[in-house]
This record gives structure tokens, C-alpha cells and sequence, in this order.
């Protein structure tokens, strides 16, 4: 199990997570993305409408008749209905029922920066658990840190 730590100081979330969905999707893997915030949910629903011109990602918000069908669920907790081994905590709160998937994205940004501390350090204990730290250099290319 791997869980990848990104902490969002040049590039916001809105711009990081369409990529990571994308390389998920392209794989045939899927994806899900958790957000205890109702509103943050909303808005990564328009995102990924949205994000370019030319590309689409098909997704849904949890509650669906069809959330077993969708590539990318969009959840406010971790159940994983559309059957994803991929998921993607958004809202900045680590949640260890993540570590029943085959690959976690942890993002946070400065103001979460002291629980991703504290998950990083709890994970350091924990066998047969990949971790790596990826931080923005000044042009915000991402780089792997730990």
C-alpha cells in the first residue's frame, strides 16, 4: 500500500487533483474522492466538468443509482461504492479506513500541515506501508521530498 502525501503551496487542488485523475482513469483504475465538506464537494463536481477545454472525466457524486458504474466517485466519507482501489482524501483530514486501498493521495495545504505531520509520523509504524512526500519547488513542479 502506498500513500502519497501533497502538500499544495504553488499548485492548488483544483489543478493537482485532475491530474492525478486522469493517470488513475488512463490506467483503468478507479478513483475515489473524499471530502467531508459539502461544498468542496460541490465544487470538484463542477471542476471535473470543467477543468480544460479538452478533457473529460467521468464522474459522479456519491448517492447515485449508478455509483458502482463510475470511474471517479465523489464521497464525503470512505466507501468506496464505485469499487475504486484508489482514493483521494481532498479536505485536508487524514482517515486511516485509506489504508484498505492499494494507492492513497493525501492533500493538504499549509493550514493542514500539522495533522499531515501527525499521519505521516503514525504511518511510519505501520507495515507494509509505503510512504512519499511530494512538495513544489519554486516553479511548482512537483518533486519528491521523502
Amino acid at each position: 500500500m502506498q500513500v502519497d502525501f501533497y502538500h499544495l503551496t504553488a499548485t492548488p487542488l483544483d489543478r493537482a487533483l485532475p491530474q492525478i485523475a486522469e493517470k488513475v482513469v488512463a490506467t483503468g483504475g478507479r478513483l475515489l474522492i473524499v471530502s467531508a465538506s459539502d461544498d468542496q464537494r460541490t465544487a470538484l463536481d463542477r471542476l471535473l466538468w470543467t477543468y480544460t477545454p479538452e478533457s473529460f472525466l467521468p464522474h459522479a457524486r456519491a448517492g447515485g443509482d449508478a455509483d458502482a458504474d463510475q470511474p471517479i466517485l465523489i464521497a464525503p466519507d470512505i466507501a468506496p461504492a464505485n469499487g475504486a482501489r484508489h482514493v483521494a482524501i481532498v479536505d485536508g483530514q487524514w482517515r486511516d479506513e485509506a489504508l484498505g486501498f492499494d494507492r492513497a493521495f493525501h492533500f493538504f495545504d499549509d493550514e493542514a500541515i500539522r495533522e499531515a505531520r501527525l499521519a505521516w509520523k503514525a504511518l511510519a509504524d505501520r507495515d507494509g506501508i509505503e510512504r512519499r512526500y511530494w512538495k513544489q519547488d519554486d516553479s511548482g513542479k512537483w518533486e519528491k521530498a521523502a
